[in-house]
């Protein structure tokens, strides 16, 4: 049975240590993930069950990362693992289709009232990086817009723009297309326009002036790398109605935010997406990516009448393996499943916000559904310069994750929280007191 509770192991053991010696030799940084989290090493993990995970030290812990928000069940959730262990038994993966695919593929078209159609990748990152060029194929244009500071994976373009500083992000009025990494060619640079998130005028104003280059506009409805910011209805509506104004596409990533809602996030807030971008939730904890969208935007796939305006293909695209882990886990996920989480989430945060306010202390938190973050200040950011932690909010954050640690929970640095339906009011418990200690301990004051 899964423990209910963290366990700290006493005395502590040194075998992640070991672990970490072993990797630097042969892997760069020690590490195959640069989020990582690393404070000064990793924790080598050992196995999870529900909520909690347990590292090869002997520590149990809450589990309030869940892989990134991708296991929204939990660790090991029965219905995947039967599901996997029935499927690898006939075989792992082939060259043709299967039946899973159809299978996977009707659920997501049911609920997600944008997605007519999908096609299946391996990563988030490969399904944002087809739906743009799935939009330039059906566009003939170049360029994208996206938000200021929003994280969608590791495509080049998606990457622009999501680590800008005060010292280099430019004016609030023309946001500075910075590179994400040294030697990013500049012709990528160029091809990216950035909007601030609800600033609805600016975003009219910026889109029309490049329309003509526009191929689409990349939006996360809630980005949460950004600061897990909710979007103003006046914004959603003005990139919405000035993309139809000039046939520039909108992509909505819902690559972590699909979790908003039993029809997505955008089905949630109100955007009209042409193209959406899934992962993590739809693969039950097994890698994933799909593209799915209108018919009319899907088109460009269609190879039934000669070569396709954009052929995709990939190795492990669509294997049997992920489509029925994926089935799995959000055929459990019911609207009854989701309005639990919602009200979960809903409590965890107005029990922080209580807390917040008990000791006036200067934290704020965001966040929907199964989703919160804490931000190091009072006011809640609504866009990304606003949520931007300066060294000393860093180092606050830093303190709190090594404060919740100490009490036997995992909170992400830097990036969304999230609840499972493994979870219930004992771990809103565990969470409300650790937040609550760490509000009185001197090393946050």
């Amino acid at each position: 049975m899964p423990t209910r509770t963290p366990i700290l192991q006493t005395p502590p053991t040194h075998i992640s240590e070991d672990l970490y010696r072993r990797a630097r030799v042969v892997i760069p940084d020690g590490v195959n993930r640069a989020t990582v989290d690393r404070d000064p090493r990793p924790d080598y993990v050992g196995w999870g069950r529900g909520a909690y995970v347990h590292d090869v030290d002997g520590n149990g812990y809450l589990d309030l990362n869940n892989n990134f928000t991708t296991l929204i069940h939990g660790h090991a959730f029965e219905p995947v693992v039967e599901a996997v262990s029935r499927t690898l038994k006939d075989g792992s993966c082939f060259s043709n289709p299967t039946v899973h695919e159809i299978n996977l593929a009707e659920l997501l078209c049911e609920r997600i009232p944008a997605v007519e159609q999908v096609r299946f990748v391996n990563t988030g990152t490969e399904a944002v990086m087809f739906a743009i060029k799935a939009a330039r194929a059906a566009t003939g244009r170049p360029a994208i817009a996206k938000i200021e500071g929003a994280y969608h994976g590791a495509y080049d373009w998606a990457e622009v723009g999501q680590t800008g500083t005060p010292e280099n992000w430019g004016s609030p009025e023309a946001p500075f297309s910075v590179p994400c990494y040294p030697g990013q060619p500049r012709s990528v640079t160029d091809d990216v326009v950035l909007l601030r998130f609800n600033d609805a005028d600016g975003a009219r104003r910026r889109i029309k002036a490049h329309h003509e280059q526009l191929a689409c506009i990349l939006i996360d409805p809630v980005p949460s790398r950004a600061g897990l910011l909710q979007p103003d209805e006046a914004f959603l509506t003005a990139v919405v109605e000035t993309a139809q104004q000039y046939g520039i596409l909108v992509i909505a990533d819902e690559v972590l935010n699909l979790r908003q809602s039993y029809s997505g996030a955008s089905a949630r807030f109100g955007l009209d997406a042409d193209l959406i971008a899934m992962g993590k939730i739809i693969g039950g904890g097994f890698p994933i990516g799909a593209i799915g969208g209108k018919k009319t935007a899907m088109a460009v796939f269609d190879g039934q009448g000669g070569r396709p305006l954009l052929p995709q293909a990939g190795t492990f695209s669509a294997n049997p393996v992920s489509m029925v882990a994926g089935f799995a886990s959000m055929r459990a996920m019911t609207p009854e499943q989701f309005e639990r989480l919602e009200r979960l989430g809903d409590h965890l945060r107005t029990r922080l916000r209580q807390a917040i306010a008990k000791y006036e202390a200067p934290f704020s938190v965001t966040g929907s559904a199964s989703l919160f973050r804490l931000h190091p200040r009072l006011q809640a950011p609504r866009e990304y310069r606003e949520a931007y932690l300066s060294r000393n909010e860093a180092d606050t954050m830093r303190q709190l994750g090594r404060h919740f640690k100490k009490h036997g929970i995992i909170l992400p640095f830097g990036a969304a929280a999230s609840l499972s339906t493994a979870m219930g009011d004992t771990e809103i418990e565990l969470i409300v007191d650790a937040f609550e200690k760490a509000l009185v301990c001197e090393e946050l004051a």
